[in-house]
């Protein structure tokens, strides 16, 4: 495993504990008997089913992708690798963007979601280099000039 890889899987780790966290801060209230913004009790189950499927998919995508980046270090994967990094960090900019939105702000979730924002940023270097690595790693051609 290359240390492109292990700076991958540490940086999917880390952020993945993110994002647990985001969820556990947003319950954090209850635990001190406060309320927590909830969904509208008369809204049917269905109406929030597929935001639960993508919350889902948004968690275990980046599971399935530190599995593959253990196991695979083919050019393919490291291009679909980066490309899901890059995806990742735009939904997170925009995920803080709408943070900020929100009345009244919640601090604590915008240093969360900055850093989150952040540790995003540092897989689309690392991504980015490990693809280049890649790249630049084909074999020289027989009778090529370089040496």
């Amino acid at each position: 495993m290359s240390h492109f890889q292990i700076k991958i899987l540490v940086l999917w780790n880390v952020f993945l504990l993110g994002l647990l966290f985001h969820t556990d801060l947003g319950l954090m209230p209850l635990f001190h008997g406060l309320n927590v913004a909830h969904s509208d009790p008369h809204q049917a189950t269905a109406d929030v089913g597929l935001i639960f499927w993508l919350m889902l998919a948004f968690f275990a995508l980046p599971l399935w992708l530190m599995v593959f980046t253990a196991f695979n270090d083919s050019l393919p994967f490291r291009r679909t690798h980066f490309a899901m990094t890059v995806l990742y960090s735009v939904l997170n900019f925009f995920h803080l963007l709408a943070d900020l939105m929100v009345v009244p702000v919640v601090w604590s979730q915008i240093a969360l979601m900055l850093m989150l924002f952040l540790f995003g940023l540092g897989l689309n270097w690392v991504g980015f280099q490990w693809m280049r690595e890649k790249l630049g790693s084909h074999p020289e051609v027989v009778g090529s000039d370089r040496v």
